[in-house]
C-alpha cells in the first residue's frame, strides 16, 4: 500500500514506505541502539512516538515496531500501551549481547565499560584456556592452528586478521566442553574484535600481540593447563594495557 504526499502546487505524489525486511529492521535497531548506548537517549527518556519516528526515518511503522522489539529483547527499552517506549536503566541492558557491544564501540566507548569487559575476560579466558588444554581434541587444535595462521598471514590490522583472532578465542571457549562458557563465545569474540579495532583508530598497534596468542596455542597443544592459564592471563593483561594506552591517545 502506498501513502500520498502533497507535492508541488497540490499535486499528489505516491510514496511507498521502505520495506519491513530483516535488514531494514536491523538498520533501525542499529541507529537507535547506538543513540541509547552512546547516551544520546538517557535512561528514563521516552522515545518519539511510533508515527513520528517512522516518518523521521522514512520507514514503515511495522519496521520500526520490529526494531523496538529487538531493542526490548536486549533490555535497552520497554514499551507500554499509552506510556510509550522508555529507555531502561543501564543495569537492565544485556551488555554482553554482540549487537550492544558493537553499538558501544560505534562511537567513543566508556572507559569503565571497556575495563569491565577486560575484567570479565581476565576471569573467564585464562580458566577457559586451562580447561581447553585438558579437554581439546585434534579438531580443536586444527581450528586453533588455522586461526593462528590466518592471524599471522593477514595481521590484526585487517578485518580478516581480526576475524581470525575472534575465531581463535571462540575455539578456546568451545574446547572447554563447558556449555556455560561456550555461551559466552559470541560475546567474548565480539569484545576481542572491537577492542582490537579500537586500538588502531588513532595509531598502529603499539606491538604485535600474535606471539602472545602463539604461546597460548603452544600450551594448549602441549596439554599443559597451568601454562595455558598463565599465557592467556598475560595476553589479556597486555591487551588491556594496549587498549588503555589507545584510549589516552584518542583523548
Amino acid at each position: 500500500m502506498t501513502e500520498q504526499d502533497q507535492g508541488v502546487e497540490g499535486a499528489v505524489v505516491e510514496r511507498t514506505p521502505r520495506g519491513t525486511g530483516r535488514r531494514l529492521n536491523g538498520a533501525i535497531a542499529h541507529k537507535i541502539g547506538i543513540a541509547i548506548v552512546s547516551g544520546a537517549y538517557a535512561p528514563g527518556d521516552i522515545l518519539s512516538s511510533e508515527v513520528d519516528f517512522s516518518e523521521a526515518l522514512d520507514v514503515s511503522r511495522g519496521a520500526y515496531r520490529e526494531a523496538i522489539r529487538a531493542l526490548a529483547a536486549k533490555g535497552l527499552v520497554e514499551s507500554r500501551p499509552k506510556a510509550g517506549t522508555r529507555v531502561l536503566p543501564r543495569a537492565r541492558w544485556n551488555l554482553l549481547d554482540p549487537d550492544v557491544l558493537t553499538w558501544a564501540f560505534a562511537g567513543e566507548p566508556d572507559a569503565q565499560f571497556v575495563r569491565n569487559l577486560f575484567e570479565l575476560r581476565a576471569v573467564v579466558e585464562p580458566a577457559a584456556a586451562g580447561f581447553a588444554a585438558e579437554r581439546r581434541d585434534r579438531d580443536d587444535l586444527r581450528i586453533l592452528k588455522d586461526a593462528l595462521g590466518r592471524m599471522r598471514r593477514h595481521s590484526l590490522a585487517t578485518a580478516a586478521g581480526r576475524a581470525a583472532d575472534r575465531d581463535f578465542h571462540d575455539a578456546i571457549l568451545r574446547a572447554t566442553r563447558n556449555d556455560a562458557m561456550m555461551v559466552l563465545a559470541a560475546s567474548i569474540g565480539t569484545a576481542v574484535s572491537w577492542t582490537t579495532q579500537y586500538k588502531q583508530r588513532a595509531r598502529e598497534l603499539p606491538r604485535n600481540p600474535i606471539p602472545d596468542h602463539a604461546r597460548v596455542y603452544d600450551a594448549i597443544a602441549a596439554g599443559d593447563p597451568a601454562a595455558a592459564n598463565a599465557a592467556m592471563r598475560i595476553l589479556v593483561d597486555l591487551a588491556l594495557e594496549d587498549t588503555a594506552s589507545a584510549m589516552q591517545n584518542v583523548a
